[in-house]
């Protein structure tokens, strides 16, 4: 897991090409990015090149393709609705203890969420 506590922007999606590039060193590896602007930007296609990562953007306006997006209404959902957290730290915990429960505790109901219909 690998994550990040401030804003998203070129330096931080740099940041995470990097880790994925040392996480798996000797692997192929393919990153599904929507569009955003700072995932095409020319440091971001250029370092992704020199550390043999490929980019596929998924088309505009397709939510349905996007299933992090269903995985992080599924968080939202177990993590958010109807708590409170007295600080970050706890929040955090939170959603890293739900993420890492994704192919146990949650994987039945996720497995039907997260399919490819």
């Amino acid at each position: 897991m690998i994550t990040n506590n401030s804003y998203i922007n070129s330096e931080s999606v740099c940041t995470l090409l990097r880790e994925i590039a040392i996480k798996t060193t000797g692997m192929p590896m393919t990153l599904v990015l929507d569009n955003a602007r700072y995932q095409k930007c020319q440091i971001v296609t250029a370092l992704a090149a020199q550390l043999n990562i490929e980019l596929l953007y998924l088309p505009p306006y397709s939510p349905n393709l996007n299933l992090i997006e269903r995985l992080w209404k599924f968080v939202k959902k177990e993590v958010l609705y109807c708590k409170y957290y007295s600080d970050f730290s706890l929040f955090k915990k939170a959603i890293e203890t739900c993420l890492l429960q994704t192919t146990t505790v949650h994987k039945k109901e996720l497995d039907s969420l997260l399919n490819r219909a």
